[in-house]
């Protein structure tokens, strides 16, 4: 299976990011964190995440007569990088944004439906606003983020630390304007 076909798929998005950060899980753990995707539905995307290398098998039990195989991620199968995102179609653009936003809602979704969701407490927030930008203070802004963003990426899970999850989305809301003439 084609990387883009195989990594822009929403529950195989929603396994990627649970195995994310270092965890070491069973395809029945994923199923207890994904609960409102089907079993068979997870089963069946863990085989084809392993299959094509994105999750790894480190351990293998005998468990009620069945083998149940512990996974770790692949984080260097597990991402698109700058030039396959540079070299995919507007189409397969659409197809990952519409994926990704589906994992994203799922997710969301998943937040609000544990017992003690509390969105104030957990400062969750999705806003939008728009700014304004010249294509150097994009790149500024854009490099900005990308050190905020290093500096804590290396955190590993500890006590007193929990996931979130962190979606960034840019894209220009029209197309640029021509310079004017009297600038």
């Amino acid at each position: 299976m084609d990387t883009l076909d195989l990594l822009l798929h929403p529950v195989r998005l929603r396994i990627v990011h649970a195995m994310s950060g270092g965890h070491i899980r069973t395809t029945s753990d994923l199923c207890t964190g994904l609960p409102d995707v089907p079993k068979t539905t997870v089963y069946r995307h863990v085989g084809l995440l392993a299959e094509a290398g994105v999750l790894e098998v480190v351990d293998e039990q005998r468990v009620h007569g069945a083998v149940e195989r512990h996974y770790r991620l692949r984080r260097e199968h597990a991402s698109i990088d700058a030039d396959m995102a540079a070299s995919m179609s507007l189409d397969e653009h659409r197809h990952g944004f519409a994926a990704a936003m589906a994992a994203l809602h799922a997710e969301f979704n998943a937040y609000l439906d544990r017992d003690g969701a509390d969105p104030t407490a957990d400062f969750v927030g999705y806003r939008q606003g728009t700014v304004w930008l010249t294509p150097d203070e994009l790149a500024e802004m854009i490099d900005e983020l990308r050190d905020v963003l290093a500096s804590r990426a290396g955190n590993k899970p500890a006590a007193g630390r929990s996931p979130h999850l962190l979606s960034m989305i840019l894209f220009p809301t029209e197309a640029a304007a021509a310079p004017d003439a009297d600038a």
